[in-house]
């Protein structure tokens, strides 16, 4: 008997424990929501499809299709960082939201596995479950799933011919979204079968926009040289520009982010650098020309964004059109073999050989 009174003495006690390790856990955990770091890329991700930025063709397209709950077969494909992925997310939440989200979209991405077994199997399996459930607010939900093949254009030829038929024969319960950069890639039969769009790189005014609403809100001081000039070596891709932004104020610490903060992260080589290889060139001296090479690769700096930044100046220098021709033939064999893995040092000093020879015939 006392050992059964212990029992219920002891038993009353787990509770009030209970209880405050829960508010103990929900406050820690609390905290840690506000204090866990997320990547501005993914905190600035569009929510919905209205918050696409500079794509309003596709955007258009996918809001009829929201409005009637249909979807065709989507071919996404453009540069990096034009919003490809996201717009397709965005598009999911909205006809699913967020309980479906994840029972009715499978992602898949050129890190996952995605041979012609996977499509055969995980695919396949996937696209012939039934679809159901409803939305807990009401709004009608489309009775079909959603397959997305991230960079479509990295999957093997067999494998992209093994999802033709799945496509087909699954189309009742199944949508497939390919995303990819470049459509060449993804095979013919394949590219009949979907609506294609073409995500355009985004307008500097775009960039700058959304930029400048990110640096307010985050309360980052930016110059505007530094915008513009972090607009520029972005490249029309916003999310090179957005991680650009994020280093730049972690390195900064709170003070206000300039072009040469921007240069450093973003690996350019600075302009005074430039003008001293075609300063190089203009010399007529090997031994110089040589010095400038050795001193660019021992700084670290990229032979191939040498290559890249020496296009753009010989094409707004004042040089005939058969020296540009010749100039810009080289940079191209160079970039292809630097593709291929030939050696920076040789690669640029051919370059730069042939540059001189260009130049000195100005003299």
């Amino acid at each position: 008997m006392q050992a059964f009174l212990k029992g219920t003495s002891i038993s009353t006690k787990p509770p009030l424990t209970k209880d405050r390790g829960v508010a103990a856990t929900a406050g820690s955990s609390g905290e840690n929501k506000k204090a866990k770091p997320v990547p501005w890329v993914e905190k600035y991700r569009p929510k919905c499809v209205d918050e696409v930025a500079f794509q309003e063709e596709v955007v258009a397209v996918l809001k009829k299709s929201l409005e009637g709950a249909d979807l065709p077969n989507l071919l996404f494909y453009g540069p990096p960082g034009t919003g490809k992925t996201s717009t397709i997310l965005a598009a999911a939440r909205e006809l699913f939201g967020p309980e479906l989200f994840r029972l009715r979209v499978l992602e898949l991405n050129a890190s996952d596995e995605r041979g012609i077994q996977v499509v055969r199997e995980k695919v396949k399996n996937f696209a012939q479950l039934t679809v159901s459930g409803s939305r807990s607010d009401g709004k009608p939900c489309p009775p079909f799933k959603i397959v997305i093949l991230d960079e479509a254009d990295s999957m093997t030829s067999a494998a992209q011919a093994a999802l033709r038929r799945t496509m087909e024969k699954e189309s009742k319960t199944t949508r497939f979204c390919l995303i990819c950069n470049y459509v060449s890639r993804i095979i013919e039969p394949l590219t009949s079968r979907c609506s294609k769009f073409r995500f355009k790189p985004l307008s500097d005014k775009i960039q700058q926009e959304r930029l400048l609403d990110i640096a307010e809100k985050e309360n980052v001081k930016i110059s505007d040289e530094g915008i513009a000039y972090l607009v520029k070596v972005s490249e029309g891709d916003l999310r090179k520009a957005i991680t650009f932004l994020q280093s730049a104020t972690r390195l900064t610490g709170g003070k206000e982010i300039t072009e040469k903060v921007i240069t450093d992260i973003a690996g350019v080589i600075p302009a005074e650098k430039i003008d001293g290889v075609f300063a190089a060139c203009q010399s007529g001296s090997f031994d110089k020309l040589e010095a400038v090479v050795k001193g660019l690769i021992d700084e670290g700096h990229a032979a191939t964004q040498l290559v890249d930044q020496l296009h753009d100046v010989v094409v707004e220098n004042n040089l005939s059109d058969k020296q540009k021709s010749i100039i810009t033939e080289k940079l191209a064999e160079v970039d292809k073999c630097l593709a291929d893995g030939a050696d920076e040092h040789l690669q640029l000093i051919s370059l730069c050989a042939t540059v001189m020879q260009q130049l000195s015939q100005n003299c």
